[in-house]
């Protein structure tokens, strides 16, 4: 059994640790309620937004659809995935690793041995892992959740677009953990580009429209698509935002949780230690006093 130093030492320790705890669970949950909202609002817009590209596609050509929509053979393929700059918020980065990584080890393992997929790492975690591990990783923009908006996702968009325009990518795959709420993360896989097209006709709402187009479909399209393309990336790093403090403000409530559980097993074993102590005491004086009896 520990002696009462030991238990009281482990105590204060646990303490401490349950306040470091409960502070970070409610900064996160700080930080949470402004990146779910950002989320929240995005989203209807986000949606809307495919709808009039569904109705703006449906009736084209592919070949009207612009490069964007080009689909060719998967010689060259880029993975941006986006994890945190910070830890202590559970599975939420090794599993964007493990998805990354089951990318190219099952989707395409002919192409990782052959040099053939480049990664972008929007986050610290991520990007560390995988530079320690001798990966192709082109771009590192560690500093984007700093005062995020959609004007700094711009320039990551439009280098993403170029890069697929001038063909050094045939697919460009976007690896991020969508935000449902609190303590639910579902981590995803989609396309970027090419666009995936809807067949023609195809409807994403169960309501079709009938629109005046002016100018025409195809230069609307040409203008609306880029714009489209920036959002879903906006998107996709707010619901990775949001997911993060999420999964650290539950990490962080089950950390304290554990540390008052602890606490009490700690407690209990203090107890029991400073009762032998006492029953110890107490036989070495009635010990004592016995043997002076005895002796007199």
């Amino acid at each position: 059994m520990p002696n009462l130093k030991e238990v009281r030492n482990r105590i204060t320790s646990v303490k401490s640790t349950q306040q470091i705890t409960a502070a970070m669970k409610l900064v996160a949950a700080s930080k949470l309620r402004k990146a779910q909202n950002a989320i929240v609002k995005l989203r209807p817009y986000a949606v809307k937004q495919q709808e009039i590209l569904g109705n703006l596609s449906g009736a084209l050509e592919e070949a009207d659809l612009g490069a964007f929509t080009e689909v060719r053979e998967a010689k060259k393929v880029l993975v941006v995935a986006f994890s945190s700059n910070r830890g202590l918020c559970g599975a939420f980065n090794t599993n964007v690793i493990k998805k990354v990584r089951s990318l190219m080890d099952d989707d395409f393992p002919a192409l990782t041995a052959a040099g053939g997929i480049d990664l972008i790492l929007v986050g610290r975690k991520a990007g560390e892992h995988f530079e320690k591990r001798g990966y192709a990783v082109k771009l590192r923009p560690d500093d984007l959740y700093d005062n995020l908006s959609f004007e700094k996702v711009v320039p990551l968009a439009e280098t993403l677009m170029q890069s697929f325009r001038n063909k050094e990518y045939d697919r460009i795959i976007l690896v991020y953990n969508q935000f449902k709420n609190a303590a639910i993360q579902r981590l995803v896989s989609e396309q970027f580009l090419p666009v995936v097209q809807l067949p023609s006709g195809g409807k994403v709402s169960s309501q079709s429209a009938d629109y005046i187009f002016e100018p025409s479909r195809n230069v609307i399209l040409q203008e609306l698509l880029p714009k489209i393309l920036k959002i879903q990336l906006y998107k996709a790093i707010l619901d990775s935002f949001a997911s993060e403090h999420g999964a650290r403000m539950t990490a962080m409530q089950q950390a304290t949780d554990n540390a008052k559980e602890l606490l009490r097993e700690l407690q209990l074993s203090y107890n029991k230690a400073r009762q032998a102590a006492i029953t110890t005491e107490i036989l070495e004086i009635v010990s004592g006093a016995n043997a002076l009896k005895e002796q007199s």
